[in-house]
């Protein structure tokens, strides 16, 4: 093969920029890497939108095949399910698994960038800082970058685009090939507080749980960091009656609002008037595309082919499977990018579209479900299910969150097995008055076992 063509050029060099240069690097190309903002190794994170990263299975398998997963994780903290605040009601535990060897990680994005950044220049890998991608002529293969002394031109072989759900490289093959690209805006918006460590030092609340405040059209999250501190995030309408980010215009009516429907949470926030007024309204999205690649002169991955809302958790464990299938791909097809772009589209598309409408769906879960009578009593039903019937039925998180089966299979298992659910606890209220023999018949007949290859990918 010739040296060209073992050749790749990483436009972005984020999570998932630098990851897939890992992969890359660690099978012999030579991959350069180009980012528009400075080394935050020198100059400190400065990121996108903060609000904190769940490291699942799947992110948690990338990472070990690029030697990472060890590092990163002295960095995480574990995350043992959703502890719930109900606003009437005791606040409580609901676990993700069966036990803690089925869990999630909050992990820090800059303190995972950096390692991740290390790792890859380790490995060989070049990185620019500092370029921000300008346009690109596909023709000559030029892409035009900007800095701080002006305008470079750099030759490629192939772009490979990690830069974001605001990417540029998407911007200029849309100029050579329409791209088919769609963003639909959620209605709702996003604003991150922070809950301090407390006066010893520890942390304030339970720190090995995703801390969830329902209250059915909007809630609050928080998340553990390393530091004993929280990441909290306020989720309400853009617009509308009240709360929304139009009716809570300022700190004074964020502290308001906290007292009325987050009492519990309120004096665990001291800068909470200061970080709200301090802090923009971001804004969330799903991001679909009718071509992620142009020939095998570019491709996009994660959240610039793909962005989707935060609620599952899943956007970069998805984008880390990206990175691990496109190096395959390109691995496999012995530098014919043509093809290895076409085939990693064809694995990943359908699953990041399943992914996106799960998280969709989450959002009303989290905000809505997760403390009513009927959701924890399917729930219990899932668990129990579990063990009744093991190989077969795997509860929908444990699905996307500890196993591989791809998300498009997850996603068609999850809503015949809701439907079970659904029919099987219609008007009872506990396990007792469940139809055993009616859904054990059930799932035999319309769920096949899941097979090592699901499972593990």
């Amino acid at each position: 093969m010739p040296a060209e063509a073992r050749a790749a050029t990483v436009i972005g060099g984020g999570l998932a920029g630098a990851l897939l240069a890992i992969l890359l690097a660690r099978r012999g190309w030579a991959v350069e890497v180009y980012e528009q903002r400075p080394d935050p190794r020198v100059h400190g994170y400065a990121g996108g939108r903060s609000i904190n990263l769940a490291l699942a299975e799947r992110g948690l398998h990338a990472l070990r095949l690029a030697g990472a997963d060890a590092a990163v994780l002295k960095q995480a903290v574990m995350m043992r399910g959703r502890f719930v605040h109900p606003l009437h009601g005791t606040p409580g535990l609901q676990r993700y698994g069966r036990d803690d060897t089925e869990v999630i990680w909050s992990i820090n994005r800059g303190e995972l960038n950096i390692a991740l950044l290390d790792l890859a220049e380790s490995h060989g890998a070049r990185l620019h800082f500092g370029h921000a991608l300008e346009r690109v002529d596909f023709e000559a293969r030029i892409a035009h970058f900007r800095t701080g002394s002006g305008s470079q031109a750099r030759p490629f072989h192939a772009l490979l685009g990690a830069d974001g759900a605001g990417s540029t490289l998407r911007a200029e093959m849309a100029r050579v090939q329409p791209l088919g690209e769609h963003t639909d805006w959620l209605d709702h918006g996003y604003k991150e507080l922070e809950i301090p460590p407390a006066a010893d030092g520890g942390f304030r609340i339970e720190p090995h749980a995703l801390h969830i405040w329902p209250r059915g059209q909007y809630m609050c999250i928080a998340l553990p960091n390393d530091e004993r501190t929280f990441t909290v995030t306020l989720f309400l309408p853009h617009a509308g009656p009240w709360p929304s980010f139009a009716s809570v215009p300022d700190g004074a009516a964020a502290e308001a609002l906290f007292a009325a429907q987050f009492p519990d949470a309120l004096p665990l926030i001291p800068r909470l008037r200061a970080d709200y007024d301090a802090h923009p309204v971001g804004r969330l999205g799903t991001l679909t595309l009718e071509r992620w690649h142009l020939d095998g002169r570019a491709v996009l991955l994660g959240d610039a082919a793909h962005a989707m809302v935060p609620f599952h958790g899943q956007g970069m464990n998805c984008a880390f499977e990206d990175c691990v299938a496109l190096a395959a791909h390109m691995h496999a097809a012995a530098g014919d990018c043509a093809a290895a772009f076409a085939a990693f589209e064809a694995e990943r598309k359908p699953n990041a579209a399943a992914i996106q409408q799960m998280a969709l769906e989450n959002y009303i879960e989290m905000r809505d479900r997760v403390d009513d009578a009927d959701y924890l009593l399917q729930r219990q039903l899932e668990l129990a299910l579990q063990k009744r019937h093991p190989g077969r039925f795997a509860p929908h998180y444990a699905m996307v969150s500890f196993m591989r089966i791809p998300y498009a299979q997850a996603l068609a298992r999850s809503e015949l097995q809701r439907g079970l659910l659904q029919q099987a606890t219609r008007g009872i209220a506990t396990l007792a008055e469940v139809d055993w023999a009616w859904l054990d018949a059930q799932i035999a007949a319309r769920l096949p076992p899941l097979t090592e290859a699901e499972v593990r990918g």
